[in-house]
C-alpha cells in the first residue's frame, strides 16, 4: 500500500494459484499452501476470484485474514448468482447470501466488493437502481464499499454515473479492448482492472507505459483510495507488472 496525502494506492493480480506462477513469481519449492503468504508480502492487494463461482465458509475468510500481513487488503468480486440475470431487483436474496457467507472475517483486510456484469447486459436506469438499493451498506459492524464492473456499452450514460454517485458505488475502470473504458468519479474510491497485459514483455506493459500508470494511480489516489489490479491478458506477467507498478509508485 502507497499513502498519499489524499488515499492510498493498492496494487494487486486476480486470484493467487496459478501454475504458470511457480517458478516465476512464487519460488521453486513454495508449497502450494503458502502461496498466498508469498503473494500478500510482494503485493499490496489481490482480488478475489473465487468468489464469483462458489461460496465458503467463514474458517476459509477466516484463514485467509490470518495468512496476510497488516496493511494488505482483498478486493472480493461478488457470485455470479447476483449479477448474472434478466431482473437485477430479484437479487436481494443471493445479495444477502453472498454477504452473510463470511466476508466479515477478513476484519481489516476487507476492500472493496466487485460486482460484474456480463457483456450482454444493457443499461436499464430502473432495475439497475433497484439493484443498488439491495447492496448493504455495512455487514458485521464493518462497512462495505461497492464497484459495479459493467461491460456494455450502453453505461456510457449520464444516467448510470448520476445513479452511481446518488448510491455512492464506484464504476470500475476497465482498460480492454472490448469493454467501454469509463473513468468517472462516482464514489470516494476508484477500482481499475489493466487487462492488456502483453507477453513478450517481462513486466507486461513497456516501461513507459508502467509510468503512465503510475500517474494515473496518484491522480485517482487524490479522490480516495485506488485500488489497481492487473487481470486478464498474458496473466503470467501480471504479479511482475504489479510490482513494477508498485516500485515506481
Amino acid at each position: 500500500m502507497v499513502a498519499t496525502s489524499q488515499g492510498r494506492i493498492y496494487v494487486g493480480i486476480g486470484g493467487w494459484t496459478f501454475e504458470p506462477w511457480r517458478g516465476t513469481f512464487y519460488p521453486e519449492g513454495l508449497v502450494h499452501k503458502r502461496e498466498l503468504e508469498h503473494a500478500s508480502r510482494q503485493l499490496t492487494s489481490i482480488e478475489i476470484n473465487g468468489t464469483y463461482y462458489s461460496s465458503f465458509k467463514p474458517a476459509s475468510w477466516a484463514k485467509w485474514r490470518d495468512e496476510t500481513p497488516e496493511g494488505f487488503v482483498f478486493a472480493v468480486k461478488a457470485s455470479r448468482f447476483c449479477t448474472n440475470r434478466r431482473v437485477l431487483a430479484e437479487a436481494g436474496e443471493s445479495v444477502q447470501r453472498f454477504v452473510a457467507q463470511g466476508l466479515v472475517e477478513l476484519k481489516d483486510r476487507l476492500g472493496p466488493i466487485n460486482w460484474q456484469f456480463m457483456g450482454t447486459k444493457k443499461f436499464d436506469p430502473e432495475d439497475f437502481e433497484a439493484f443498488l438499493k439491495l447492496l448493504p451498506r455495512e455487514a458485521g459492524g464493518l462497512p462495505l464499499r461497492h464497484a459495479l464492473e459493467v461491460r456494455h456499452a450502453s453505461f456510457e450514460d449520464p444516467r448510470f454515473y448520476d445513479l452511481c454517485r446518488k448510491y455512492k458505488a464506484a464504476i470500475v475502470y476497465a482498460h480492454d479492448k472490448e469493454f467501454p473504458e469509463i473513468d468517472e468519479p462516482t464514489a470516494d474510491f476508484t477500482y481499475a482492472r489493466l487487462m492488456q497485459a502483453g507477453e513478450k514483455v517481462k513486466t507486461g506493459y513497456k516501461p513507459a507505459e508502467l509510468d503512465r500508470w503510475a500517474t494515473r494511480a496518484k491522480a485517482w489516489a487524490k479522490k480516495g483510495d485506488a485500488f489497481v489490479y492487473f487481470i486478464s491478458g498474458a496473466k503470467v506477467r501480471n504479479p511482475a507488472a504489479a510490482q513494477a507498478l508498485i516500485e515506481r509508485l
